[in-house]
């Protein structure tokens, strides 16, 4: 009975030692991995974020030489511009000579098109009936809102909107450019930016037929397949949400197509757009928050709208909180002829205090030579 007690008791005494190795084990595992999984938050977090990037918008002047360009290229890039958007008039060839020039002098280089809004295309003006019409059923070809370079296509058309995103392909093909920068992607002003107003001796309340855009038989027709009404006999189309939503959906399909496009060569698509997505869906059809994007630029100028320099980062801030989950960045868009060095110094803050990836100044020609102080100073 003894000897049996004794061996009950070494038997017991080895599960408790085994019991108590497994639970040092364990301990020793779980600690193992806590230090793993910090370590890997360690690294994590040492990742440095991109620099805040700083853009300017430019039309290319053929009838400058190498040389001048060179010089402009190194002017922006020593007082810390880092990227040049350039509106060659959607012209590749014009672009394939400024690009190299551009990025010798380590600018990225961005082909900034009008998109839309197509004046004096030679080839859309051969085909009248690829631009948009009014409620009023005027045709931008002949009847252009608010100011003459206002030629407006029709996005639903398919023949108007294939010329388009030719037009980005040809961009797109060019060797060194960064992106195809969509400007003008929207229909024409339903509204105007309220400091614009006096200008037109315009007062819009409501929504004026004559700036309501489009009413072309294609647009009618595919939306009625869709709805089963027509917009024209609507008798408040303001508040005919399917009416504007399909109209939103017919500048996301343009974009969405050149997204495709752009991608095929390896390129981003960018774009410049309204202050944040509901004012530029309230104001020209524009929901840019819903579009594929690698970058977007909404041109905040406040002194359109009459705000003041801090309405720039009320306005940053909606299209960030807009674009959450998803992968598109957002660069503040400033216009700088009415801006001291002190507005230049606090937008730009403004900017990179409420999330902006960037700022983008237009236009380059028009920066002084103190707005460049501004600017490299902020980069210190």
């Amino acid at each position: 009975m003894v000897k049996l007690f004794k061996k009950q008791i070494e038997l017991s005494m080895r599960m408790i030692k085994s019991i108590v190795l497994c639970i040092s084990c364990f301990v020793v595992s779980c600690t193992s991995k806590e230090k793993e999984v910090k370590k890997a938050s360690e690294v994590i977090t040492e990742i440095p974020a991109a620099p805040f990037k700083y853009w300017t918008w430019i039309t290319a002047d053929t009838t400058r030489s190498k040389e001048e360009y060179k010089a402009e290229f190194k002017k922006y890039r020593v007082n810390g511009i880092d990227a040049v958007l350039i509106n060659t008039l959607a012209n590749p060839e014009v672009l394939k000579k400024l690009t190299p020039l551009a990025t010798k002098e380590g600018l990225e280089v961005h082909a900034w098109m009008f998109t839309m809004n197509r004046p004096d295309d030679a080839i859309a003006l051969q085909h009248p009936e690829w631009y948009a019409v009014s409620k009023e059923g005027n045709s931008c070809f002949d009847t252009r809102p608010y100011i003459d370079y206002y030629q407006w296509l029709c996005p639903t058309r398919k023949e108007s909107r294939d010329h388009i995103l030719r037009l980005v392909e040809n961009l797109a093909k060019v060797e060194g450019i960064t992106s195809v920068h969509l400007d003008y992607i929207r229909y024409s002003d339903i509204f105007l930016p309220i400091g614009l107003l006096p200008k037109y001796n315009l007062k819009q309340d409501t929504e004026l037929p004559e700036f309501d855009f489009c009413y072309c038989d294609v647009c009618i027709r595919t939306f009625q397949k869709i709805h089963h009404k027509n917009p024209k006999e609507s008798v408040n189309t303001a508040v005919d949400i399917e009416w504007k939503q399909f109209r939103l959906t017919q500048i996301k399909k343009v974009v969405d197509e050149a997204y495709e496009i752009v991608h095929r060569y390896n390129k981003k698509l960018t774009a410049a757009v309204f202050p944040y997505p509901e004012m530029a869906d309230h104001m020209v059809r524009q929901r840019w928050d819903k579009w594929n994007l690698d970058e977007v630029l909404p041109m905040i100028y406040h002194n359109f709208y009459n705000e003041e320099v801090d309405w720039i980062g009320f306005a940053t801030r909606q299209g960030v909180k807009d674009l959450i989950g998803k992968q598109t960045k957002l660069h503040t868009g400033i216009y700088l002829p009415p801006m001291s060095t002190g507005d230049v110094t606090k937008a730009i803050q403004l900017a990179k205090d409420n999330g902006a990836a960037g700022i983008s100044f237009y236009d380059g020609n028009a920066i002084t030579e103190e707005q460049f102080e501004a600017i490299k100073t902020s980069k210190k």
